[in-house]
Formats: C-alpha cells, structure tokens, sequence
C-alpha cells in the first residue's frame, strides 16, 4: 500500500483536498461546500434518476386512504 495520501476533488467547487481524519467536511473542502450540495438536493436541483414516474412511498399513500 501507497504512503501517498489520497487527493480527491471537491464535488461543489473541485477545489483538491486530502482524503484523510483531517479532512472533516470531506468529500467536500469545506462546509460552505457542504451545505451548497446540500441545498441542491432540497430545491431538487440534484435527484436519483427513477425508471417510473410513481415511488414507492405513492403506493404506500394510496393504500392507507
């Protein structure tokens, strides 16, 4: 195994970080990056891509009613 640390780029900003215990926001540089990723996948900027147009959970809303 390598001593070479392990150089991953941020998906937010592609800034490169370390990958290690250092790295506490990782795989982000930091935690602006963080919540940036995160407020995408709120307003659903970011999704899943789904084979259907239905999910699971509207079935599961049709048989309680």
């Amino acid at each position: 195994m390598s001593d070479t640390p392990l150089q991953v780029n941020c998906p937010t900003c592609g800034k490169a970080i370390i990958w290690n215990e250092q790295s506490t926001y990782r795989p982000f540089c930091s935690k602006r990056c963080q919540l940036i990723d995160l407020g995408e996948w709120a307003d659903e900027e970011k999704r899943i891509p789904s084979s259907g147009d239905r999910s699971d959970s509207d079935e599961w809303s049709e048989e309680e009613e």
